[in-house]
Formats: structure tokens, sequence, C-alpha cells
């Protein structure tokens, strides 16, 4: 069983991915994927950069670590992100079989871990997620608060 100060440290390694994205203009999300004590995947936003919809930081984590493991399956892994996952990431992570979840912040206009919908949860599918929340709350929110507000020139 992991320990909560595990989960604090492994979603410090998300967080500096996050700043990876923030550095770069890009809305401050990072992932990491974790097998045992070791991050086998590492992503972060890189929409605007790549001009592609699909370069979110959990996609780029899941696939990174898929190709570390070399099989789609991410049986063993924990996947830590910044932010709740929207629809598309809650899919990828069903899809690859990802067995646990731990995010930082929720996303009332997109997340699909448990506030608009728990796709994570979905009994009709044939894998569930289970979630975690909160881990590093505030720093995370705070981040993603702070670069809409420089966004909007209102800081």
């Amino acid at each position: 069983m992991t320990t909560y100060e595990a989960h604090e440290a492994y979603m410090r390694a998300a967080v500096e991915e996050a700043r990876k994205a923030e550095a770069i203009r890009e809305v401050p999300i990072g992932a990491v994927v974790v097998l045992g004590d070791t991050i086998i995947g590492r992503g972060h936003n890189v929409r605007e950069t790549t001009k592609d919809p699909l370069a979110h930081a959990e996609l780029i984590a899941i696939k990174q670590a898929s190709e570390y493991l070399d099989a789609w399956r991410l049986l063993d892994c924990r996947l830590y992100v910044t932010l709740e996952p929207c629809p598309m990431c809650a899919g990828a992570i069903v899809q690859a079989r990802v067995p646990q979840v731990i995010y930082a912040t929720r996303d009332p206009k997109a997340g699909c871990a448990g506030t608009l919908m728990n796709l994570l949860q979905e009994e009709r599918f044939n894998h569930r997620v289970d979630v975690m929340e909160g881990v590093l709350r505030e720093e995370c929110s705070s981040m993603l608060t702070q670069f809409f507000r420089k966004l909007r020139g209102k800081v």
C-alpha cells in the first residue's frame, strides 16, 4: 500500500510536468505513470504547441508508459495527474486498464472522475479504476487559477 507521503512525492513529479507546460504557455497540467516506485511515463499539456487536441498530459504519460512496458495494458500502474481527467483521458485510462488514478483538483468544466460524471468507475465498462482526489489540491488549484488570471490579464 502506498503511503500518503509517497502519493505527495509522485504528485510533485506531476507538478514538475505541469510547470514545464506553464513555461511554454500551455495550461499547466502534468501527469506521471508509476510502476512500483518507478516513474515510467511523464507528460504535460502541449495542445497549443503541437496543435493537437490529443496532446493531453495523461495521454502522453500513458503512451510513454506503454512504450516502456511494451504493452498497452498498464495493469500494475498508478496515474498521478494535477487535474481531474477529461472524458477523453478518462476513456484512455479505462482502455489502458490503469488500476488507480490519483488527481489533485477537480475540473468543474470537464471532470470525468466524479465531478460531471464518473467514467472511471462506470459499472457498464469492463474495467473500473480506483480514484483518489485531493493530493496537493491547493497547490495545483492555485497554479491553474494563476495561469488563467495571467492569460486574461488580471494579474
